[in-house]
């Protein structure tokens, strides 16, 4: 039996198979309300047969954004617009569904990826307006300089994270996913480069750790049982003096401590200078590390886009998921043909069941 295509239990959530989709900036919002290229996104991963599709990170407030087109959750208009388009995934497809939960800190205010690369937009400028951040320290050199969150800030902060888990519960999401990881504002906490605060914030890694517990815990508190909660984190800064394996390791300890059903492992985006040496499943060694130290299930990411490489993963004892994300853009029938592969069977809408090719033995089925 396929090992990819076991079940796995994260907290009260019981996913068919451990391949998730990972949360995929789209760019498609408008005024943070989710718009018809949503329900045509969503509504086609929903279609791929994975055991768990997650929203893309999606802002606890308006300044949170990555870009002025960036997904938001923070008042009742841009909740209901989220609302009808659940409604439409949900009426053709009963994959689970979570969301990642974010704010981007100083890399925010930003271009769309296609226009101008992405370049950050100073305050005043056309969609433009003042990040924050743990310290004043732009992400680029030259870069416009976020202002560094004082006490109300960060509670403000917190608030946020918790009144969007909220939402996100009261639109029957089964899963709400924290964002810590890319360099976005938790990362930005928990990383010494960036960090430079000298409060109970600042510092030692318990000071810099303590943002990213306090939002674990409100929103863990802000949502029912019936929610599975995690977190996904950068385990490397991939720059000498960074967030690093250790730190990450005890991170993960204090978040399994604290209930934590789930940890999604990724590395990098903190700052520029990184040198990350990509190859297929390069990422994964941080996952399986980190594995050996919770005893919550940990999710996989980065380059794994091979049906018997994802099982091995899994087999082995590296992780409990993997999460797929460019991989599954450029294929959205992956879990249909992982399971042809592997000899197992991945669901598929009834729609579409006669694609099956003849003389590949049944992979798909609408269980």
């Amino acid at each position: 039996m396929s090992r990819l295509f076991s079940p796995l239990q994260i907290g009260p959530l019981a996913l068919p198979n451990r391949i998730v989709i990972a949360p995929m900036c789209q760019y498609a919002a408008a005024n943070g309300g989710a718009t018809d290229w949503h329900r045509i996104h969503l509504g086609h991963l929903a279609l791929s047969g994975a055991g768990l599709l997650i929203l893309e990170a999606t802002a606890v407030d308006p300044r949170g954004r990555i870009t002025w087109a960036d997904l938001g959750l923070w008042d009742n208009r841009t909740e209901d617009a989220l609302a009808a388009v659940l409604e439409s995934v949900r009426r053709h497809s009963p994959m689970p569904l979570g969301i990642q939960l974010a704010h981007a800190g100083r890399k925010a205010s930003c271009h769309r990826p296609w226009e101008n690369g992405g370049a950050a937009i100073p305050p005043g400028g056309e969609e433009g307006w003042q990040t924050v951040s743990a310290s004043s320290l732009p992400f680029a050199e030259g870069g416009p300089v976020p202002c560094a969150l004082d006490g109300s800030g960060i509670d403000g902060i917190v608030d946020a994270f918790s009144a969007s888990a909220r939402r996100a519960a009261g639109l029957g999401l089964q899963l709400v996913e924290i964002h810590a990881a890319h360099g976005y504002l938790l990362h930005q906490f928990l990383s010494p480069l960036s960090n430079h605060r000298d409060d109970d914030y600042g510092g030692s890694l318990e000071n810099r750790m303590r943002l990213t517990l306090r939002v674990f815990e409100a929103v863990r508190a802000a949502v029912p049982p019936t929610v599975a909660v995690g977190v996904r984190i950068s385990a490397t800064d991939w720059v000498e003096g960074g967030w690093d394996l250790e730190q990450s390791i005890e991170l993960a300890r204090a978040l399994d401590v604290r209930g934590c059903q789930y940890i999604h492992v990724s590395t990098g985006g903190l700052d520029p200078r990184q040198k990350i040496p990509e190859a297929p499943g390069y990422q994964v060694p941080f996952a399986e590390a980190i594995r050996r130290s919770v005893s919550m299930p940990v999710m996989a990411v980065g380059l794994i886009t091979e049906p018997r490489h994802a099982e091995d993963i899994i087999a082995n004892g590296r992780a409990d998921a993997v999460a797929l994300a460019r991989g599954i853009l450029w294929n959205p029938r992956w879990p249909w043909h992982a399971a042809a592969e592997l000899g197992a069977q991945a669901w598929a809408p009834p729609n579409y069941l006669r694609s099956q090719p003849r003389g590949v033995r049944a992979a798909i089925a609408s269980f």
